[in-house]
């Protein structure tokens, strides 16, 4: 098993190893992989059947406090990405 973050460089390394690919070509893959996800869920919901799904939600604006001092501050309004994970993937790590 990975210990750590799993970087693209990782993962190019893992997939040039497993199928013979060499790693300049892992790399491409990699990333045009990242660039065609990224563009999808943008577009709107992206659903990767049987993983699940990523949807970009608004969060409104709130009042934030700092834990330390008790002060109070504004937390902007933004959006946000979560991934929402597939019942099949669930009752996999079950």
């Amino acid at each position: 098993m990975l210990k750590g973050n799993l970087t693209k460089l990782v993962l190019s390394k893992i997939l040039s190893n497993k199928f013979g690919f060499s790693e300049l070509y892992s790399k491409k893959l990699i990333n045009d992989l990242i660039k065609i996800i990224s563009h999808n869920i943008i577009a709107g919901n992206f659903n990767l059947k049987n993983v699940g799904t990523f949807k970009i939600i608004n969060k409104k604006q709130r009042i934030g406090r700092n834990p330390k001092t008790k002060e109070e501050f504004i937390i902007a309004a933004r959006k946000s990405l979560i991934f929402v994970p597939s019942k099949k993937l669930i009752k996999y790590f079950h």
